[in-house]
């Protein structure tokens, strides 16, 4: 394995420099960076035209420049990085560290949400092959990725921002013909999902459309949404609904992963849930409370990696003789039930957020990465805000990619599940839960490794025209305004950020398929 990684490391590195080299010479002969100087005619142009020459290297033709931007480069391995800089004369280093938050916050939580919601549909429709359902979602995939992610964003901000701002301040009503749609819609998604005989589709269709056409009703004669607390006659019911979440998210963890019938997993779930609502009001009145505990990124990480520790330490010793999935069924209950009060603690602030004075009831944002005016905030303030600036520019970036895991994910498994060995499974009577989770899916996850690899600078080329849409100073800002001014600098820090993480998730899908397929070894 070391070896394997050493090779695709050198092999990636002379990967880089020739892309990098080709990438700079074409940057530097695309135009002239003197020209918006050539045409001013000042006293000191000579002067200004002379110090731009000796500032980027004016002077030297592009294939040598090109050498002493690397040598600034490779001194990042002597912890003397020098990145060149820009025509405004800012180093570009500073310019990329400030940029490179915005972009890879939010091509990071694009990409997780793609991933995640794109297997999970995926592996859906390939369970309810030839379905409504599958039908359905084949073509708002192709839909979406067919969209010109441009024109996608103009309207995201116009109907989902700007016309969702214009409903919260008229007060978050919804008519009764909207509620009928979404129930009609609720009870025909999940018929289709769900399947089954008439009569069962019928007995879907019933709660479903019922289920999804009270809660919506709820939510607006309440004022759920300006207001989002579980709060009925005058009552704060917010535990009892957090309750029902934690008890929810026990059972499908077990669900998944071993079965509700196996008792003893089951109640290792459960109390891992029940401790969760007896921890509820003490965490949301200590752990977040910003006047008791000065809660930032560092701690909330810490807290989620202590979580998933107790809940590991709870699986060894109470596992039995499964030890192996109870520590994984606890772990993943705590972490699931820790990240509801997390959402919990945020939703608490909303209307409060909403209704402020920087805000003034339009809460979606349209533009930028942040409000400066709840820098000073504490953290839980802070991360609504990045929600709000988060919500339509992800969405857009998302839909790049949510088309192809569908269908990959849909495909492999698809594949797969015809293979001998999971007909051998079936026929040795193993449940269709343990055939699909155990058997399939991780081997069908194979070629979604690959994907994910080749999608991340994908995305990251995508965030170029997003974040001009929405007006985020990011790394495509960047790049794009190198471009504009003929500037090689900034258009290299971004091809090799983009670059270098290119290369390394396809070094880590390489590693991937051996954890992932024990018949597959890199040596």
């Amino acid at each position: 394995m070391a070896t394997f990684i050493v090779r695709r490391l050198i092999a990636a590195v002379l990967i880089l420099l020739a892309a990098t080299f080709l990438m700079y010479n074409m940057v530097a002969l695309s135009g002239d960076p003197l020209e918006d100087l050539r045409g001013v005619q000042t006293p000191n142009t000579a002067q200004l035209i002379e110090a731009r020459i000796r500032l980027l290297h004016l002077d030297v033709p592009p294939p040598l420049r090109y050498f002493i931007w690397l040598g600034g480069i490779a001194g990042c391995f002597i912890g003397q990085c020098d990145f060149g800089m820009t025509i405004q004369q800012q180093p570009v280093l500073d310019v990329l560290l400030n940029s490179m938050d915005q972009t890879l916050r939010l091509v990071t939580v694009a990409t997780l949400v793609a991933i995640i919601l794109g297997i999970i549909i995926g592996i859906t429709t390939a369970l309810r092959q030839y379905s409504a359902y599958d039908y359905g979602v084949t073509f708002v995939s192709f839909l979406f990725y067919s969209l010109p992610i441009f024109w996608f964003a103009v309207l995201l901000k116009q109907f989902l921002a700007i016309g969702a701002n214009d409903w919260l301040q008229r007060g978050g009503q919804i008519h009764w013909w909207v509620i009928a749609l979404v129930a009609l819609a609720s009870g025909l998604f999940w018929m289709s999902v769900l399947g089954g005989d008439v009569k069962r589709k019928l007995i879907t269709f019933g709660l479903a459309a019922a289920s999804g056409g009270l809660l919506l009703w709820y939510m607006s004669v309440s004022g759920w949404f300006l207001n989002p607390r579980f709060i009925v006659f005058g009552l704060d019911f917010s535990l009892l609904a957090i309750a029902v979440l934690f008890l929810t998210v026990a059972l499908l963890v077990t669900a998944i992963l071993t079965g509700l019938k196996n008792r003893r997993s089951l109640f290792i779930a459960l109390g891992m849930a029940v401790l969760g609502i007896a921890l509820y009001y003490p965490v949301n009145f200590y752990l977040f409370n910003p006047q008791v505990v000065p809660m930032n990124a560092w701690i909330m990480i810490a807290s989620f990696l202590v979580v998933i520790l107790f809940g590991v330490a709870v699986g060894h010793l109470f596992g039995g003789d499964n030890k192996a999935a109870n520590r994984k069924i606890a772990a993943w209950t705590g972490f699931l039930v820790f990240a509801i009060m997390v959402v919990d603690r945020h939703m608490q602030l909303w209307q409060a957020y909403s209704q402020s004075g920087f805000i003034r009831g339009r809460p979606i944002a349209t533009i930028g990465a942040s409000n400066p005016g709840f820098a000073q905030s504490s953290f839980f303030v802070q991360g609504v805000d990045a929600f709000t600036h988060l919500l339509l520019p992800s969405i857009a970036l998302m839909v790049i990619s949510f088309a192809g895991y569908t269908r990959y994910t849909r495909a492999s498994l698809l594949e797969v599940m015809n293979q001998d060995y999971i007909r051998t499974a079936r026929a040795k009577g193993l449940t269709e839960r343990t055939v699909i989770v155990r058997h399939a899916f991780r081997n069908a996850l194979i070629p979604i490794t690959t994907i994910v690899a080749f999608d991340i600078a994908g995305i990251i080329g995508g965030a170029v025209i997003t974040e001009r849409v929405f007006g985020w100073t990011g790394m495509g800002s960047m790049f794009q305004n190198g471009l504009d001014r003929v500037d090689p600098n900034p258009v290299m820090a971004f091809f090799l950020v983009t670059g270098a993480l290119a290369l390394l998730f396809n070094l880590l899908a390489d590693i991937a398929y051996a954890a992932l397929d024990p018949r597959i070894r890199v040596s």
